[in-house]
Formats: C-alpha cells, structure tokens, sequence
C-alpha cells in the first residue's frame, strides 16, 4: 500500500490560527512540517555518535514540506505560548552534546552488554509520533509497525512515519543499533501523535489498549510502554480513563515508564499514577562525574499527593533524527556529527533512557513482573547528594546494579486501583482538538465522535480486550492484520506495518480532518527555541 506526503502547506487544512494561542501562558503549539518525499524511505548514514566536532552540514532538503512560513515563526516567537505546561518539545543547542555512546559507559548499561545482555527478545511499544526509518532503526529486528492511529494517515500520508522527529529520537535511546541503551529490543511503533502533534487523549488510550490486546502475538513479547505524553488534567487517578488504560498494561505484565513532564512542578496525567513508573530529568553536566548531576531545572518533581520514582539523563542526548522534519528543518543547529543526529532535552529523553534500561533488565530475568522491576529500580538507583527525595524520587537508575539485585520484600504494589470510569473530557484537561472555525472536541465523545461508555469500556480494558479485531469504542479503527507490502514515496519499508484503515465516523465535525490545530501541546519535551538547548 502506498500512501502519498502532503505536498502544501494548506492542504488538508495543515495551518495555524490564532486562536491556537489564544489562551496565553501555558497554551502553546507543536507544530511540524509535514514530511516531503526526500525526507521519506531509508534515511541516514553509516556514521556514529562523536564528539570531534559539533560541525553540521546541511540537511537533506524535504520537497513542499509544508512549512508555513511567518505563521509558524510568528507564534514560536511569542514569548507567553513558550512557558508552562506543554510547551512544545525541547530547546536547542550547538554548544554541548551528551553522547549515547558515553552514557553507556557512565550509567552502566555498556557493562551489561558486555555480558550479552542487550534486550534481546523484548519488544518495547513507543506510543509517541511514529518513527521514521532512518539508519540504526530500519530493519525487521529493529522495529514493528504497529496500527497507526494519528491524524497523519486520515490525512493520505504514510503510514507510522514519525513527520517531527520526538518518537524516532526516543527510538534511538531506547534500542538504536548504534548506541542505544538496549540495541538488540525492537520498537513496536505505535503513531498517534501526528506531524504537527495534534492528539486526542482518546487516541492514546485506544493505541495502550492495543498494545494490551496484542502483546503476546505470535512473534511479539511486549513487556514496556514508553509514554512521553500527558495532559494537565486534575482528575484522581482513580477515575481517570487514561490512567486505568496503564495500570490495565501494567496489571497484564506490561512495564509502564512515563515521563514526569516539564513543568518544573506538578506531574502531568498519567504520571500521577502511583503503579507506572514516573521518571524525571537528570541533567549530568559532565557525564564522567556523577558528583556534578542536578534534577533538570525543567523537570516535573511533582506534589505530596504523588512524586517522581527515578531520575535519568535527559539534558542535551544526542540520538537519531529525521531528516527534513520540522524540527530538524527549523532548527538546523540541532544537528550533530554527520547530520545524522540531533541533540533534544526533556523528561522524554529520560523516559527513554529509563525505557531501555527496563528491557535490558526483562532480558537478563524475564521471569520479573512490573511490579518487581519497579521496586528493584527503585531499590539500586544512586540518590543525588544534597538533593531532596521530593524532588529527584530515588535517584539516577543504576541499570548495572540493578540486574543482579534481589526483589525487595516489599515490591508488590497495593495502591487503590483506578475504576477508570470517569469523563474523557475532564481526561483531556486544557488539550483539544480545534478545527478552523473554532470548534474544539470536546464533550464525552472520542476523537471519531463516538460516544465514550466508560462503564463498557474499563473492564474490557482490564481485561485486555478492548478492541474486538480492528474496532475499538464501536468503530472501526485500524486492520486486524499486517500488510503485505507498505511503501513510502515508492521506497518499501522493510519493517512490518499492521494494516491501517481510513476511520469513516467523524461525527464531531463533518470537515474535522480540515484543521489539526493545537490547544494545548502534551509531548513531553522541553520548548523549542531558536536560542538553543539549555
């Protein structure tokens, strides 16, 4: 199946409007080119991470990216839509790279590879912006298509492409062939996030829910979600649909890693969850001197209610990047050696890098539940001197301590559970969908319009069985198989894709795959400014 790439930036209505920021401080935009062809098909080179020079050279031009001009410049200049709560993805900076490569050294999972131990066997499911298949992520061993349940695809583009470049920079922490921490677990890619970020809660639980259903497929052994997403919503975690969708993966043997966010205080939903393991940012300055690391001035800490569980390095990772995605086409001087990598900081970074810990540590004792793998991590991780435990969880993980630890007494987790029947709206928090006339989704309803019927729903999903073949909620959603032969732009993929379908409900607006615009960004990165990283 091929499917084409947005060839204008009004097409399909990819454009931004005012009212996108119109809520000031707090609200703000991801906003992304979409992916032209030279950005598609197998992309990077055969280089690795260094540190010999942070010299750039040009990226690969993407033909009508759809890049929207003085719209796009004029809002990520505006100083009130750059702070807050989900405030775009990260910050760059030429001045400073953190490879992988040393991180491994420092943070032991280098040592445990020398044992042959490198997350072999484990799948690891990235519910983020798609991945794109550039080098180090790009084979059959490498990563799995899973269905993808973004905008992007009800829009003609390809299929699980990742147009920004969040979910494939997380794919090469996690298990890049080249230097990530777990470089023999495959990524089972999960698009929901589209080029330009927009995301509908409903989607993001509907891609955990499939990740439950199918985790023991033949020829699959999901044992982590990495989730860099959340909302700012204030719903208990004991009614939330979107937490009772991670506690439904954890509760079905599924590792669940979040990110804490990056607000600097309280965590986004689903942090707050006290099953999932939450993880904050670990800036560590010089990666050779563990004396040096602070929590990331950017990290989510959290409240009494509900802190961090780990630390992990998340200040200016050096990891895969796309070509001729927005980001990598606004901000060139992320670019590191060979062009072929970028560097990004956020709670994301850290989650991933949590992420692969995990699977290594799945790989070396398989028989470990969630809830032993968490204590454990918890148990071995190195606290930061000087530094309160309300403020940094635990400490920085310990992945080579932490494989042959024993399970603490005390693993099992007996938190209450939530029942997960509450509103979906008070789940989205300030993040809605708008099309161009103001309309937002809103209102008990999924991103299809399908009515939300929680109380059907949540014991399905606790049992792992809420989609019946390729429906979820009532609608058709995606296939219920893989497909033969995916292309894109005439280039063939060769990792599986899982049959995607074109969604024919769209009762909230007959015209709403017109605009995608942005409420409220819930990616969980840091802002992205032309400044740099910090």
């Amino acid at each position: 199946m091929t499917r084409g790439h947005q060839t204008s930036g009004t097409t399909e209505g990819w454009r931004w409007t005012p009212r996108s920021i119109a809520k000031g401080a707090g609200a703000s935009l991801l906003v992304a080119a979409v992916v032209g062809s030279a950005a598609l098909g197998v992309l990077g080179g055969k280089g690795s991470e260094s540190k010999a020079s942070t010299t750039t050279t040009a990226a690969p031009t993407a033909a009508k990216t759809g890049l929207l001009g003085g719209v796009l410049d004029s809002l990520l200049s505006t100083t009130n839509a750059l702070t807050g709560f989900g405030t775009g993805f990260a910050e760059w900076n030429t001045s400073r790279n953190v490879l992988r490569s040393e991180l491994n050294v420092v943070m032991g999972s280098a040592a445990v590879h020398a044992t042959g131990v490198k997350g072999s066997g484990v799948d690891v499911a990235l519910i983020d912006t798609g991945v794109a298949p550039v080098n180090h992520m790009n084979t059959d061993d490498a990563l799995l298509n899973g269905p993808d349940l973004s905008l992007d695809y009800q829009a003609g583009m390809p299929a699980s492409v990742d147009g920004f470049g969040h979910g494939t920079h997380l794919a090469g922490i996690i298990a890049g062939r080249d230097a990530g921490v777990a470089p023999e677990a495959r990524i089972v890619n999960m698009k929901v996030g589209a080029s330009d970020g927009a995301v509908d809660v409903s989607q993001v639980i509907a891609s955990i829910d499939w990740v439950v259903a199918h985790r023991n497929d033949p020829g699959m052994n999901v044992r982590v979600i990495n989730l860099a997403y959340g909302t700012d919503s204030t719903q208990s975690y004991k009614s939330s649909p979107l937490t009772h969708a991670v506690e439904s993966a954890w509760r079905n043997g599924i590792v669940v890693v979040v990110s804490a966010g990056n607000t600097g205080g309280a965590l986004v939903n689903p942090a707050t969850d006290p099953f999932v393991i939450t993880v904050g940012a670990d800036d560590t300055n010089d990666p050779y001197n563990m004396f040096d690391d602070t929590v990331a001035p950017y990290s989510a800490v959290g409240t009494a209610a509900r802190r961090v569980d780990l630390l992990a390095p998340g200040t200016s990772i050096t990891s895969l990047r796309v070509p001729g995605g927005y980001a990598d086409t606004k901000y060139p001087e992320s670019r590191a050696v060979f062009g072929w990598y970028a560097k990004a900081s956020g709670t994301s970074q850290a989650a991933a890098w949590t992420t692969g810990a995990v699977a290594l540590l799945l790989d070396a004792r398989p028989e470990l539940t969630p809830d032993q793998v968490k204590a454990i991590l918890k148990s071995t991780a190195r606290p930061l001197a000087g530094v309160s435990a309300d403020s940094q969880g635990a400490g920085v993980i310990d992945i080579f301590k932490a494989i042959a630890a024993p399970v603490p007494a005390n693993a099992t987790q007996t938190f209450t559970k939530s029942a997960g029947k509450g509103s979906i709206e008070d789940a989205r928090g300030t993040a809605h969908l708008v099309a161009d006339d103001g309309t937002e989704l809103s209102g008990e309803i999924d991103v299809q319009g399908k009515a939300w019927a929680p109380a059907t729903w949540a014991p399905l999903s606790t049992a792992g069985k809420a989609w019946n073949g390729g429906t979820w909620n009532g609608n058709v959603w995606a296939g219920s198989d893989y497909d033969s032969s995916t292309t894109v732009d005439g280039v063939e993929w060769s990792a599986r894709t899982w049959r995607a379908e074109t969604w024919t409900a769209r009762t909230w607006r007959a015209d709403m795959w017109a605009a995608r615009t942005w409420r409220s960004e819930t990616w969980k990165a840091r802002t992205w400014r032309a400044d740099g990283w910090v």
